[in-house]
């Protein structure tokens, strides 16, 4: 057979359902899915067992952690076990993905005014602008239905794949799978993206193998995982279906859903300014973490104030931002803060997105 028509088979086969099954797929939920124990349900082999598998070639789908997985979406979500195994026969472990996903050494320094750097370069502006410029009916019609200002959805698409440049050159279903069960120290949460990447790759009738993205699987403009695609994304301009890798409209709206399903407050700011008297009194509000939890007259007891008005009642956060050998740099984290970090949780990141939107923003 043509590989063409062997590619197209394989893809129709992995879709289908079991007869018995009734051909429903699941609807989307916020808990993590019950599969994320199918490797300890199944008597996973350990991280020794998983590296001798990779080394002396077996394939994903004679591996015995697979095909518990794949008996398990069989029988919860109505796979063809069958076409399953094949598609698993054809998936290729990504060692890239498992270097990049690896977390930084231990002697590396974060510095963020180098992070803040890369992310307010001239051309993410410029570029910025200009998709600002061309998705404003989208842009706006987002703010009004989900609270989200303009310059956050911009800030956020832009610092995430320039506006669609760098959405990533990975096989989805490669690196996910490679995660899954080649990466011990977050294979539950591998496992259950990789889920549900094959439901959502079912739903919108999609060819597994056809979809590119990052290291870790995240998806389009704005690099949503499988799951967030399945709880989070909207179709914003109507069309019927939800298109992140092309439709810059459903990219707007997903990222305003995201973010206000996360508690972004309409019309609250970001972040304030701070002042402190001892950097020494600041370790206890290090410690407590991103989560807004202080008032600002709590926050006094460690001598800390804000440069700029603050509601009494409005819950704050320190986030400190470490700059190499250099002073730290303080701020207060608002709710909306901490909503741009559910996005991605860092620090780093969630200041990159409201710098560059208050960059744009001022441009207009």
């Amino acid at each position: 057979m043509p590989s063409h028509l062997l590619r197209a088979a394989l893809a129709a086969l992995v879709v289908a359902v079991a007869t018995a099954a009734g051909g429903a797929a699941a609807k989307p939920r916020a808990k993590r899915p019950a599969a994320t124990a199918l490797a300890t349900a199944a008597g996973a082999p350990a991280p020794s067992a998983v590296a001798r598998a990779a080394a002396d070639g077996t394939g994903y789908a004679e591996r015995a952690e697979v095909r518990a997985f794949v008996a398990e979406m069989a029988e919860r979500h109505g796979f063809a076990e069958s076409g399953l195994l094949q598609m698993f026969s054809q998936v290729r472990r990504n060692d890239a993905a498992i270097r990049l996903i690896a977390p930084a050494p231990p002697e590396f320094r974060r510095s963020w005014a180098a992070y803040r750097a890369r992310f307010l370069d001239p051309l993410r502006i410029r570029e910025g602008l200009r998709f600002w410029n061309e998705q404003e009916l989208w842009l706006d019609l987002a703010a009004q239905r989900f609270g989200v200002p303009p310059e956050i959805v911009v800030a956020i698409i832009g610092v995430e794949t320039l506006y669609g440049r760098m959405t990533g050159e990975f096989r989805v279903v490669d690196v996910l799978t490679t995660l899954a069960f080649d990466y011990p120290q977050r294979a539950d949460y591998f496992r259950s993206e990789l889920e549900q990447y094959l439901l959502y790759s079912r739903e919108s009738a999609l060819d597994v193998f056809s979809v590119r993205g990052s290291f870790a699987g995240a998806i389009g403009l704005p690099q949503f995982m499988p799951g967030s695609i399945r709880r989070f994304a909207v179709d914003l301009d109507g069309d019927g279906s939800v298109e992140l890798r092309s439709n810059p409209a459903d990219a707007i709206g997903s990222v305003a859903s995201f973010l206000a399903t996360h508690g972004w407050r309409s019309g609250e700011p970001v972040r304030f300014e701070m002042r402190f008297d001892s950097e020494a009194r600041l370790a206890p509000l290090v410690e407590a973490g991103i989560r807004p939890q202080f008032t600002i007259s709590e926050l006094a007891e460690y001598g800390v104030s804000s440069a700029e008005p603050v509601a009494p009642d409005m819950p704050l956060a320190l986030v400190d931002l470490p700059n190499g050998d250099g002073a730290a740099s303080y701020y207060l984290g608002a709710p909306n803060f901490f909503a741009i970090t559910r996005y991605n949780r860092s620090s780093f990141y969630a200041m990159a997105v409201y710098e560059l939107a208050r960059r744009l923003a001022a441009l207009r």
